[in-house]
């Protein structure tokens, strides 16, 4: 009976056992892969998770180097950056020239003794224009057109700091279009002379000057041309060539210097024809001029009575007048000469007769004008009373009559 128990007992334990193994060895075969699926599984995800979290760190680092990078150019156009602090003082080069000159440049005002304002009962103003102080005890240089625009005229001068000083035309030159003005002032700041044989095509230029009777504004350009002959702007008998400038010379900048960078005055502003293109008188016939200056005479005509109508004007050439068409001027394509009006001083004979600046004239009492010579020759007619113009004025035809006055 025990043995048959001990038996019993035996078997089960042999079979449990092999039970047991045959389970394991099962379970075993069964869970490895399983457990490689999805250990595959958790790698790929945990894969992608990196990728997910390193582009979000990138981007966000890449957001902020940008919002780090605005706010500093932010701060340094606000409050002078380290990249671009110093640029205003290393490159405004035309405002170091204008601190330099403007104080030597004056304000000069042409008042008729004959005529009054209504209102204020002062003089009434005919002419303006600008001028420069070249020796600091009140010798100033300007146009002659500037102060010989009437007779029985009275010259303000305003100095930069606007004190008003009465002048005195001391010395003219109609045909270089020069004159010297002398104030009772001493110790003044004057503008130094430069050479204009020096000037080269393209160098900047400053332009200052009283346009409009705003004292010291200021145009700035490059030379286009250092030899515009005489002849292309009506002046006679005057072997000298002009500078031709794109800074903007108005009727208020005349007189006024024409600067180059080293602060030196070059020229003596003339005349504006159009936008980009503007002449001055070279600086080199300024001196010549200085030197055989006597000091003495307000009105140098050796004594002789001239014919006066009151128009600075310019002889269009057709170079003249190809640059006026390339800048969209009205200059009708039947215009081949003649001369360009391009001032009228205020209650002269022209202005008077109804000439306007831009005004073309192309014929005198039905004589073709070719130049300003031939304008000259005609006021020099004392047979000739009254002058009728044909005059083209924004493309139409038109004429006026102009009785000349004798002035001394």
């Amino acid at each position: 009976m025990l043995n048959q128990f001990r038996n019993i007992v035996t078997k089960r334990v042999i079979y449990n056992s092999f039970m047991f193994n045959s389970n394991r060895n099962l379970q075993c075969t069964l869970t490895v892969p399983e457990f490689n699926k999805n250990r595959s599984k958790s790698a790929a995800y945990f894969k992608y998770f990196l990728y997910f979290t390193s582009g979000c760190l990138i981007y966000k680092v890449f957001l902020q180097k940008n919002s780090s990078k605005t706010v500093h150019n932010a701060v340094s156009f606000s409050t002078g950056g380290t990249k671009l602090a110093g640029r205003r003082k290393q490159f405004n080069f035309i405002a170091d020239v204008v601190d330099s000159s403007a104080p030597s440049v004056v304000y000069i005002e042409i008042k008729d003794s004959r005529q009054f304002d209504y209102f204020s009962g002062k003089p009434v103003t005919v002419s303006n224009g600008s001028g420069f102080i070249i020796k600091s005890d009140g010798l100033i240089l300007t146009n002659a057109h500037v102060v010989t625009s009437r007779t029985n005229a009275k010259v303000e001068v305003r100095l930069h700091d606007g004190t008003v000083y009465s002048g005195v035309v001391e010395d003219v030159d109609i045909q270089s279009d020069l004159a010297t003005v002398r104030i009772n002032a001493k110790n003044l700041p004057v503008m130094p002379l430069g050479n204009s044989s020096e000037l080269r095509p393209g160098e900047f230029v400053v332009a200052i000057g009283s346009p409009l009777s705003l004292s010291n504004t200021v145009t700035a350009g490059v030379v286009s041309s250092t030899e515009r002959g005489s002849d292309e702007l009506g002046l006679r008998g005057k072997d000298m060539v002009y500078i031709q400038t794109d800074a903007a010379i108005t009727f208020g900048n005349s007189g006024g210097p024409l600067v180059n960078l080293d602060g030196e005055a070059i020229g003596v502003n003339s005349m504006k024809v159009t936008a980009g293109i503007s002449f001055a008188i070279p600086i080199d016939y300024v001196k010549r001029f200085l030197n055989s200056a006597r000091g003495v005479s307000k009105v140098p005509l050796e004594g002789a009575k001239r014919r006066y109508v009151g128009i600075t004007m310019l002889t269009l050439t057709p170079e003249i007048i190809s640059e006026l068409r390339q800048r969209n001027q009205p200059v009708p394509n039947n215009i081949k000469h003649g001369v360009l009006v391009w001032k009228v001083m205020y209650g002269s004979p022209a202005h008077m007769g109804g000439l306007q600046p831009g005004d073309i004239v192309v014929k005198i009492n039905k004589k073709d004008i070719m130049n300003a010579a031939d304008v000259y020759n005609m006021l020099g007619d004392k047979s000739l009373r009254s002058l009728k113009l044909s005059i083209n004025r924004m493309g139409k035809d038109i004429e006026i009559n102009i009785t000349p006055e004798d002035v001394d």
